[in-house]
């Protein structure tokens, strides 16, 4: 290994891996993982964010599980507040009485069921800009959600859905390359051994990739 490989090897260690939040950004009950951040603006509310990923500025996460890797781009919204559209009225006096009226309590089930519609989304995806994620959708492994979309069903792994709604307009890679993507799991490489890959991440096709490590 040469001098440089070293040096860029030795600088990409040196990183003690704490997460960073911007001064600007709001989290409640955030779990963060390694080398992850949180840029200008963001809410980050009763979320997971797993290592390495990011959520960039101005992005909206509430109950979510967000996996490796991941890629939240600027104005995306993750798990859309939804309203009681059943309801005699859908303004949020309905849910949120305490905010208007002495001694009014918050409705309880209505939060809870917005608890319940966690959004789960998967290692190394890409969610584009402005991109809305509705409530409960589970978002695969290595997909992409292109920039202003409206997500409201599940996403395939490894595949790349557009539109409003956002609808499947191709595959990163094909069904078999994506399984063995999947099953060699480079998300879960320690700090170390993703340094020594970069350059093949870079260099290499996902075919060439996984036969170089698979």
């Amino acid at each position: 290994m040469s001098g440089s490989e070293n040096d860029r090897i030795s600088a990409a260690l040196s990183r003690d891996g704490r997460p960073k939040v911007h001064a600007s950004a709001s989290t409640r009950n955030a779990v963060l993982g390694r080398f992850t951040e949180i840029k200008e603006r963001v809410q980050f509310w009763d979320s997971e964010l797993g290592d390495y990923s990011y959520v960039e500025h101005q992005a909206t996460v509430i109950y979510a599980r967000i996996g490796k890797f991941t890629a939240i781009a600027a104005d995306a919204c993750i798990n859309a507040l939804t309203h009681p559209v059943e309801r005699v009225s859908q303004h949020k006096m309905t849910y949120r009485p305490n905010e208007y009226f002495t001694g009014a309590k918050l409705d309880k089930g209505f939060r809870d069921m917005r608890r319940g519609n966690v959004v789960e989304i998967g290692h190394d995806v890409w969610i584009g800009h402005g991109a809305i994620i509705m409530p409960g959708v589970k978002i695969g492994t290595g997909a992409v959600a292109g920039a202003g979309a409206v997500v409201t069903k599940d996403v395939a792994p490894y595949s790349i859905v557009a539109g409003v709604p956002a609808k499947p307009i191709k595959r990163r890679f094909a069904e078999k390359i994506s399984e063995r993507m999947i099953a060699l799991a480079w998300w879960d490489w320690d700090h170390a051994r993703l340094a020594a890959a970069i350059q093949d991440m870079q260099a290499l096709s996902a075919e060439a990739f996984l036969e170089k490590y698979g």
